[in-house]
């Protein structure tokens, strides 16, 4: 059963949309996958560009895909507090009215490009509520080097293509004016500093052999060897479109329902 709606956030102070795939059988505490999009997606991407609604047929599961417009899922320095609404109210939300589990083996974030960034960032930060990661052609896994370069030289990022300037936008949004780097917003600082005594969340990561962002995905392999993690990495002919993103996604649940 798809769910369309919206609902005032109390952090967001704003009315959000959300869909939702809802299993039509069962009643116990559903698992739950929430499903992050791209910087250019919202809510429905997921829904209109790939055969989820075919795949959630074979799980009893339920699939959030909240709305976090160009945010990279962050708490903005200007502007919304993405990051808390999405850790914070959604499941909140979730559990009181569709009885989804509220335990971490039953929970799984995913995404696609910013999407996977932020599913990245979440699983590292909240291990103690989400014990799966699924991270499909992962954007912006080296934000340190992409502030860097931008505080350097922004006039000569500004000439790369027409959507430079909103990008640049969205990240003094985020960074503040001075791109001011965070370790909590960097996805491998927050794999080095991760306790000791804390759950770590499986991650299945994919990429497409003809995507742009395969060196960075490439990269984070590498270094996520003998960080004590279980991290699975896949790649396949693909590139960042929906075509590969669609089948990433069905491999992904299937991922998840084996571990």
């Amino acid at each position: 059963m798809i769910l369309r709606g919206d609902f005032l956030s109390e952090i967001l102070h704003v009315t959000t949309n959300i869909q939702m795939l809802i299993p039509e059988q069962g009643r116990e505490p559903f698992r739950v996958v929430y499903l992050l999009h791209g910087l250019h997606g919202d809510q429905g991407t997921w829904i209109d560009n790939t055969q989820l609604a075919l795949y959630a047929k074979q799980y009893n599961a339920v699939f959030v895909m909240p709305e976090a417009p160009r945010s990279f899922y962050a708490n903005l320095k200007y502007g919304r507090k993405y990051y808390d609404y999405i850790s914070g109210e959604l499941p909140v939300m979730c559990k009181k009215i569709f009885n989804v589990s509220g335990r971490r083996e039953d929970t799984a974030v995913m995404g696609c490009s910013m999407g996977a960034y932020g599913s990245l960032r979440l699983a590292l930060s909240k291990p103690d509520q989400y014990g799966f990661c699924g991270s499909i052609s992962a954007a912006c896994l080296y934000f340190r080097h992409i502030l860097d370069s931008l505080r350097d030289d922004p006039d000569s990022y500004l000439k790369t293509g027409p959507e430079a300037e909103e990008t640049l936008t969205d990240l003094y949004a985020i960074y503040g004016d001075a791109l001011e780097y965070r370790d909590d917003y960097d996805i491998l600082e927050l794999v080095k500093n991760f306790g000791a005594d804390r759950p770590k969340p499986k991650i299945f990561a994919v990429c497409g052999t003809e995507d742009s962002l395969r060196n960075d995905n490439l990269k984070f392999r590498d270094e996520m060897k003998n960080t004590g993690f279980d991290f699975t990495y896949e790649e396949w002919q693909g590139d960042h479109e929906w075509y590969f993103f669609n089948e990433a996604l069905k491999k992904t649940i299937e991922f998840w329902y084996k571990v």
